[in-house]
């Protein structure tokens, strides 16, 4: 798939940690110890399992299902027709519902505006994943976590999901027409 010109530019932080969190889990894999933390709880690791590659990069895995998934929603909002360009006499495939009614961005500039706040919001999963990665690969097998890092790793998927919802309140609020 051809990506349009704003994903790819938005893309690009995106990209970096791709390339990133497998070449660090690489270079970190064979350091690692026989078992590796499997689940974090509010005491520390709280499950272990044993070093494999899957177990071991379950996150790097993670972050390229959610990349693959936010990338194509970006593309997909640029794609639609915004309500704004359909014709007034249209309809939905539901039984008449308004133009109004339908599922799609207002105007363009609020449809470029959702893609790249989705593509934030992948970015900033990707931090967050980052954080997780440090955990995990881990030189030794220390049960203790700083509690600071359950913050640090949240703080990033909060304020990704808080643009994405600035940006559907805007769109929202942004008249059609």
């Amino acid at each position: 798939m051809v990506f349009s010109r704003p994903v790819r530019l938005w893309l690009l932080p995106n990209a970096a940690l791709l390339a990133v969190l497998p070449l660090w889990g690489i270079l970190r894999y064979p350091h690692l110890p026989s078992r590796i933390p499997q689940h974090l709880g509010s005491d520390g690791v709280d499950a272990w399992t044993e070093r494999s590659i899957g177990s071991a990069f379950a996150l790097v895995f993670v972050y390229i299902g959610v990349t693959v998934l936010l990338t194509a929603c970006a593309e997909l909002a640029l794609r639609v027709t915004p309500q704004a360009e359909l014709p007034k006499e249209a309809t939905s495939f539901g039984h008449g519902l308004a133009s109004s009614s339908l599922n799609r961005p207002r105007t363009r500039a609020s449809a470029l505006g959702t893609a790249r706040a989705l593509l934030v919001l992948n970015a900033c999963t990707g931090i967050s994943l980052l954080i997780g990665c440090g955990v995990l690969w881990r030189s030794t097998a220390d049960r203790e976590v700083p509690g600071w890092l359950f913050a640090a790793m949240l703080l990033p998927l909060l304020a990704g999901t808080a643009g994405t919802v600035a940006a559907a309140i805007r769109d929202r609020r942004a008249p059609a027409n």
